[in-house]
């Protein structure tokens, strides 16, 4: 969990009560200062972060996660620490010119036990409408010192505001971006003329000497260059005078705080902005270089769902439980349109429209979080298979959606997105999960001029999606060094740039596509392709099993194997080399008259092909690309994305990421139950779940002493499908398994709100 800032893994948290039990007089400061250093939290200047690290533990004692000695949770600071008094200083009556001050000093003070520090105390304890206060996390002081007449007041600077709407959009950073650039702003905490001083342009006079040499002593002391600084004025005291002459720019009003607070501070604040350097801008909104897999895993996750999405970072807890409720509800009811899915409800249906409208939620940071999750799964296999597809989604009947775009030709008025995801597959056919989504609304302008695209770089084509979609992959492979996730695509995909990409990265994904008859590839020596390949000799017979499409029955067909290494030749004027792969070709024999497309597969792979075993292998592997095609199925006509009614594309996009998950997790309990169906159903349904299928589908009264197996918890739910189960059917689909969910997630409600003390999951 991520408390201020900072990451409590669960031997942490035991870590920290085994250390409160045995010593429980220990201070906060002492115990705070034990946990940065047994986990090495420092901040840029190499102090430990005890201040984040005291608040994250009143925050953990207040969720009840350590019990913290009752006067650590609720006194100010430590005890230990002695509060300096504030010296008394008398300001004189002044009123000359900005020359009348001689040498205007901008004196830093020292440390709490000096003279300036409780001089400074002491001004602002009797002039400031504020007092001294405690100024909040990083902090540096200054006085305002006349060579002619003394101390004239004095400053100070501290932690910016975490958050502030009109701050933040005049900044324009994202939250990820403010996260990690924060410290880099800093506020203007306390800014005292002594009454008694009337000189025209000193306060922003000294502003402009504070905003000279603050970067420097703010770095001598954190480590840090700021490179902008913030303020806040009350516009029922002040009109912001100075700092506008001093070249500072007001960008809105805070909020205020509410009910009494509010009226004790003084209501909302004028918020003032002042740039360091010019780029500021840039600086500030830097994005954080977070890698895959560098995010903590959930510890204890309640269910899948935040198993899955647990790495999820929106910055806002709330967000964040929003989008687990919501995936639950989406998985319950996959069926069903939003308001159905969430039960009905008002509020439920509010918030989940308001959340997808919310610009930190992006489909990116959602799938994100999936894809980490999937990476995990791919390290428990030796060979994975990234297939990748494309698939148009169709909203014509939406057109109150803004942004949404032509998904056919310019005479057809069909408006949409496109689809492109990569799925990783074992070879057996499991679905491990997404490794890259990428979704589109083309330009109207762009229609129609396809006869340009030899004229254009593959980065402005469509094209480029494949390989989008291969450096994804590669950096899934980069963390995955002992599996080998080989690239797998259709006709399509076919295009010589995916070559170069293995060739630039010897170390990534291997490739396996297949050949478009229509490219006429050529080998380097100037031969076709698909002569020279039905000219090697026959090396043997494959047998690959073709699934029902359309009116075509299902099959077993034989095919004839060929391979031999080839070198392609480059196209021309492109300058690209020539690139060495390895051929399959497969075509299909014996098959029935009623065939009327037999298969004819021309393979190209990276993967060295020297045997039957390894062709027959890459066939196999290749046979397997059409399970993205049954996810895309599972996804249209299972969640029903195309029913989805939003008003923005980047509404559609953000629940068209909850769906895409819970297509998969639809898809992967499909498999799973044909795959390794003697396993225990615990592995994938909850207890109360399990538990309220067998209550349901038996009417029984009383459980079984063993949980059922995966197969048999599975047959369940799709008979609340309408699966029969007869001898001929088969193993159920994700049709009867969708209609079977939604039943299912009814009874298992029914059944926690009966025997509250069964287990929420796994």
């Amino acid at each position: 969990m991520r408390r201020c800032g900072l990451e409590f893994r669960t031997e942490t948290i035991d870590r920290i009560r085994t250390m409160l039990a045995e010593t429980p007089t220990l201070s906060k400061r002492s115990l705070a200062r034990s946990v940065c250093e047994w986990m090495d939290w420092r901040s840029a200047s190499g102090r430990l972060k005890e201040a984040a690290c005291r608040k994250a533990l009143t925050v953990l004692s207040q969720e009840r996660s350590i019990d913290l000695p009752q006067s650590d949770v609720t006194r100010h600071g430590d005890s230990a620490l002695p509060k300096p008094a504030g010296e008394w200083v008398q300001v004189r009556d002044v009123g000359c010119d900005l020359r009348g001050l001689g040498v205007i000093e901008i004196e830093l003070v020292g440390g709490r036990t000096s003279k300036t520090f409780k001089i400074w105390k002491g001004l602002m304890g009797k002039y400031h409408y504020l007092g001294s206060g405690r100024l909040c996390g990083a902090q540096l002081r200054y006085l305002i010192h006349s060579s002619v007449y003394g101390y004239l007041g004095g400053l100070s600077f501290s932690s910016a505001a975490w958050a502030l709407k009109e701050r933040d959009k005049f900044i324009g950073w994202s939250p990820a971006a403010r996260g990690r650039n924060l410290q880099r702003l800093i506020c203007n905490s306390r800014f005292l003329i002594a009454p008694t001083v009337c000189v025209p342009n000193l306060a922003s006079h000294v502003l402009s000497q504070c905003a000279r040499r603050i970067v420097a002593d703010w770095q001598d002391r954190y480590g840090i260059e700021p490179v902008a600084l913030e303020t806040f004025v009350d516009p029922r005291r002040f009109s912001g005078v100075c700092y506008r002459a001093a070249g500072w720019t007001a960008v809105g009003q805070t909020s205020g705080r509410r009910g009494r607070q509010r009226e004790e501070q003084g209501g909302p604040k004028e918020i003032f902005f002042y740039p360091l350097r010019q780029d500021w801008k840039e600086t500030l909104c830097e994005e954080p270089a977070i890698e895959l897999g560098q995010r903590p895993r959930p510890d204890s996750p309640a269910d899948w769902v935040e198993e899955e999405l647990g790495t999820v970072e929106f910055f806002d807890g709330r967000l964040t439980r929003r989008l687990f409720s919501m995936v639950r509800d989406f998985y319950g009811k996959p069926l069903a349109p939003i308001p159905q899915a969430l039960s009905g409800s008002q509020a439920k249906t509010k918030a989940a429209y308001r959340f997808l409208g919310n610009e930190r939620v992006t489909m990116d940071e959602i799938l994100r979080a999936h894809v980490e999750s999937t990476i995990e799964r791919i390290r428990e296999h030796r060979v994975v298979l990234a297939v990748q597809d494309t698939s148009s989604l169709n909203y014509t009947t939406h057109r109150a959606t803004e942004g949404l775009g032509p998904i056919n030709t310019s005479k057809d008025a069909a408006l949409g997105m496109l689809l492109h995801d990569t799925m990783a597959f074992t070879p057996e056919g499991i679905p491990l999960g997404l490794l890259d989504v990428q979704c589109w609304a083309r330009d109207p302008e762009e229609m129609g001029k396809r006869h340009r695209r030899t004229e254009l770089p593959i980065e402005q084509k469509e094209s480029m999606k494949w390989l989008n979609s291969y450096r994804a992959v590669n950096e899934a492979q980069k963390l995955c060094p002992e599996s080998t996730l080989v690239s797998v695509g259709d006709r399509e995909s076919d295009i010589y740039e995916l070559f170069l990409e293995k060739l630039e990265h010897p170390e990534g994904p291997e490739i396996l596509v297949r050949c478009e008859r229509s490219r006429k590839r050529k080998t380097e020596q100037g031969d076709d392709l698909w002569e020279q390949m039905a000219a090697q000799p026959l090396t043997g017979f494959h047998g690959v099993h073709i699934p029902q499409r359309g009116c075509q029955a299902a099959r077993e067909a034989r095919l004839e194997v060929r391979h031999a290494p080839i070198t392609l030749r480059p196209p021309k004027d492109k300058g690209y080399p020539p690139i060495k792969v390895w051929m399959v070709y497969a075509k299909e024999v014996d098959y029935p008259a009623t065939v009327s497309s037999p298969l004819e597969w021309m393979l190209l792979t990276t993967v060295p092909t020297d045997n039957l075993e390894q062709a027959c292998e890459r066939l196999a592997w290749y046979a397997k690309r059409w399970g993205i095609e049954v996810y895309h199925r599972t996804l249209k006509s299972g969640c029903r994305i195309e029913d989805r009614q939003l008003e923005t594309v980047e509404g559609l996009q953000s629940c068209l990421a909850l769906d895409l998950v819970v297509a998969w997790r639809i898809y992967h309990l499909t498999i799973l139950g044909r795959e390794v169906p003697d396993l225990p159903c615990t592995i994938f349904f909850e207890e109360a779940e399990w538990k309220a299928l067998y209550i349901l589908v038996n009417q029984a009264t009383t459980l079984p002493d063993q949980e059922p197996t995966l197969r048999e918890a599975i047959r369940m739910v799709a008979s609340l499908g309408g699966f029969l189960g007869r001898k001929g059917d088969g193993e159920p689909g994700t049709t009867t398994l969708w209609r079977g969910l939604q039943s299912l997630a009814s009874a298992a409600a029914l059944y926690r709100t009966l025997f509250p003390q069964s287990a929420r999951g796994p």
